[in-house]
């Protein structure tokens, strides 16, 4: 993992247009010509994608179901999912599919529990999964109602495990370095220990999150975050190692209960926290997955970072400096307000962008490309 040293969101003025996105960086004239198929419908919050080698997807759904995506044809996965606690934002999470499915045939989940959050390792064979690693890692902190207790994986490029984690809503928690929670950990994909050359040596990477819904690593490395902001200011985060985000709604132990009138980033609070590379302010979008799009297909687009949204119910697009910061932001209208809710993002083997929708009725994986 390369430690990111040094970043700065930058606010260029030439290229802006009247596509305002209401972020920290200018927005750029919509890209044009993207193409927008269904490749399969019928399910129920799709949290994420993971692609198997032959290009085939496992798709976890909240409320607790897998299901096996081949050519438009869904298939539910056999696997013992009784202990999945779907509540409120709750429930089954991300996937990750191991690097050496093809021999191993296995894939990580995480999902909320009547006690935590944790993250098991499967055998898939056929269309049943049976657990191997249960848990692999437990423990992670849980609202009962949901709240917050997100959980999105990556790999890194020495493929350890990246996984962004919510604070519960629950005050003290993300500058709580003994607590899970509001961080992103960093483990063995094996294991479910701490990486080597993580900044404490434990299992955390940076923290002072609130809600991180998307973690994306880009060629050379970089790995940027999605967060959710309170009424203001979603942020797009470049990892530092042992990073303090900022995010402090209990003031220093002050304050009871879950205040949200702090600031994201509170620069005042932590001097050394690190800034975002951008931030929404107001309205904010619920951002959600991110992927960058890689490939001479992509043309322009190549290397952008794609960030779906929620509430904003589209898909942003980060043109990022290689020094990490957000050079601009544009929205295809390809992916603006005609789909619902947006979550997931991954990019499959065949070079397309797959984006999930999350409307809880007939939702949808969608296969992006660019004309």
């Amino acid at each position: 993992m390369r430690r990111v040293v040094g970043f700065a969101a930058v606010a260029l003025l030439a290229g802006c247009t009247s596509q305002e996105t209401g972020g920290s960086a200018p927005s750029t004239t919509a890209p044009e010509g993207l193409v927008v198929e269904v490749v399969a419908s019928g399910l129920a919050h799709p949290w994420d994608v993971g692609f198997l080698p032959d290009g085939r997807m496992l798709v976890p759904q909240r409320p607790g179901r897998i299901a096996l995506v081949e050519g438009g044809r869904v298939t539910d996965v056999e696997a013992d999912l009784g202990d999945v606690a779907a509540r409120g934002e709750g429930g089954l999470m991300s996937l990750v599919v191991h690097p050496d499915f093809d021999t191993s045939k296995r894939f990580t989940t995480c999902f909320n529990t009547e006690r935590d959050v944790r993250l098991v390792t499967w055998v898939l064979d056929g269309t049943r999964a049976t657990r191997v690693a249960d848990p692999l890692l437990a423990g992670l902190p849980s609202n009962p109602s949901g709240r917050h207790s997100g959980c999105r994986m990556a790999l890194d490029d020495d493929g350890n495990l990246l996984i962004g984690t919510g604070d519960t809503a629950r005050g003290e928690v993300p500058q709580d370095r003994g607590s899970l929670g509001g961080k992103v950990l960093r483990v063995d994909l094996e294991t479910g220990e701490g990486a080597p050359g993580n900044p404490f040596g434990d299992r955390v990477y940076t923290y002072g999150h609130r809600n991180i819904q998307g973690v994306a690593v880009r060629e050379d490395g970089m790995v940027f975050t999605a967060e959710h902001g309170p009424s203001t200011d979603d942020e797009v985060n470049v990892l530092q190692a042992g990073g303090n985000y900022g995010w402090d709604p209990s003031r220093g132990g002050t304050t009871g209960g879950y205040d949200e009138g702090v600031p994201m980033t509170d620069l005042e609070r932590f001097p050394d926290a690190v800034p975002a590379a951008w931030s929404s302010g107001q309205p904010t979008e619920a951002i959600s997955d991110a992927a960058f799009l890689r490939g001479e297909q992509w043309g322009d687009l190549e290397g952008v970072l794609a960030v779906t949204a929620l509430k904003g119910e589209k898909v942003l697009l980060f043109t990022i400096t290689q020094e990490g910061g957000v050079h601009s932001v544009s929205i295809p209208p390809e992916l603006e307000g005609s789909h619902g809710r947006l979550r997931g993002a991954e990019q499959g083997p065949d070079g397309a962008l797959y984006v999930t929708t999350s409307n809880g009725e007939d939702d949808k994986v969608l296969k992006v490309t660019n004309r």
